[in-house]
């Protein structure tokens, strides 16, 4: 969601002169567009500013924006810590940039932080994608369920969907430019409609809708919030022959009981049930998911069923974060729960190391089989062409190939697996 939001910044600044260059320390204008998920990825946003700081006390003329989660949750404390900052914006008014801009360049300081989103036609705007073969499209923002770690509902908003005629009409025009992939983005992207008046608006029929597009494409979506997977979903994933057999559902936990701790709306049981009916349905399907070590109040006993549930659940891959306390929310008050660094850590290295366990033996199940893969890019080695490349199940593919370029599709047959990734040959 962040680098489409930097996508769309790009391509609206673009709209009234500025343009994208490699190097800071020739850029007239800095703008940093960050994320609040965890504490890191807040001080690295204000590391950063710190930097441009320094560089605007011998150019002055340079200006300093910081825009996304942070700025949203933070907003005026920012000017206190990083007084050198000209713009403040956060999640819900990028579409006010062009004005907001007009006003820095005019010698403003400028914090425009509002709570109540700015609704426009994303069309309206030129969007500066990279030059690759992946495109991604919000089609929802925001989020419902309030889990007690998590700050996205105060730094994103509600459920908010996009009209589906305006996605379709963002999405011909990803497929004219060239893009082979499509990515759906939603922090609930299966929450897709529920926030119109109109039953037949869900991610299930806007599958079945983008599914008629001609072109050679594909189509992804996530994330996924385990109990909105509906069996229409399962059902329009089977029928659309340009949907990826890939889903990528955050667990979060093993144990029942922190799970009810995290409000996940869910058990272990009925998580396990729901990834039973989609590998039944989908024989070489990939199933992600996200896992937090640590949570306030967990015991090891909880933490082994986390353990477990991974292997259990034969996952492909995980995303897996140490708990890190957030303003706002329920579990960062549960100040005497808090386990220690040392514990957090400790737990997190062996959830690492039960991932890597299970990703290798995940992927030597496709040794000997045939994957159609979309080359990404391509890298020289020792005189050869490797061609990096994505199956439809979102599994790493690296093969050599000098007929082969950026954006082919073409069969693989697997030979050797790893952890991360596997390597195979291409077939005829």
């Amino acid at each position: 969601m962040n680098k489409s939001d930097s996508e769309r910044i790009a391509g609206i600044l673009s709209h009234f002169g500025y343009e994208e260059i490699t190097d800071e320390k020739d850029a007239d204008l800095l703008i940093i567009n960050t994320c609040s998920i965890r504490q890191l990825s807040a001080d690295k946003a204000y590391s950063q500013l710190g930097v441009w700081g320094k560089r605007k006390k011998t150019h002055p003329d340079i200006k300093i924006g910081i825009c996304g989660c942070v700025a949203q949750q933070d907003k005026a404390s920012i000017r206190k810590r990083a007084p050198y900052v000209d713009l403040i914006f956060g999640t819900h008014n990028i579409y006010e940039l062009p004005t907001l801009i007009k006003r820095i360049e005019n010698g403003e300081k400028v914090c425009a932080i509002t709570n109540n989103p700015v609704i426009c036609n994303q069309n309206d705007f030129k969007i500066q994608r990279k030059d690759s073969v992946n495109a991604w499209i919000p089609i929802i923002e925001g989020c419902n369920n309030f889990c007690t770690y998590c700050v996205v509902p105060f730094t994103r908003g509600r459920e908010r969907s996009r009209r589906p005629e305006e996605i379709i009409e963002e999405a011909k025009n990803i497929i004219k430019q060239g893009f082979k992939e499509i990515t759906l983005l939603g922090q609930n992207v299966d929450s897709y409609g529920k926030d119109f008046n109109d039953k037949n608006i869900t991610l299930a029929n806007l599958l079945r809708e983008l599914n008629k597009l001609e072109g050679e494409f594909r189509i992804r979506f996530v994330t996924s919030y385990p109990s909105d997977i509906t069996d229409d979903l399962i059902d329009a994933v089977e029928e659309c022959s340009k949907v990826c057999k890939y889903f990528h559902i955050p667990m979060q936990s093993g144990n029942s009981h922190i799970l009810e701790e995290m409000n996940r709306h869910y058990t272990k049981q009925q998580y396990y049930e729901i990834v039973k009916k989609i590998r039944n349905r989908f024989p070489d399907v990939a199933i992600t998911s996200d896992f937090i070590a640590g949570f306030p109040g967990e015991t090891e006993e909880e933490f082994q069923d986390t353990l477990d549930a991974m292997e259990e659940l034969e996952l492909d891959y995980s995303n897996t974060a140490a708990y890190s306390p957030r303003a706002f929310t329920k579990a960062g008050k549960m100040t005497d729960k808090f386990l220690s660094e040392e514990v957090k850590y400790e737990r997190l290295n062996r959830l690492n190391e039960k991932n890597r366990e299970v990703c290798l033996k995940s992927n030597e199940k496709f040794v000997g089989k045939t994957l159609k893969v979309l080359v990404e890019s391509k890298t020289e080695k020792d005189g050869k062409i490797i061609l990096n490349s994505r199956a439809d199940n979102n599994k790493i593919v690296h093969f050599e190939d000098e007929t082969k370029d950026v954006g082919d599709f073409t069969n693989v047959k697997i030979n050797k697996a790893q952890t991360w990734c596997l390597y195979g040959e291409p077939t005829v």
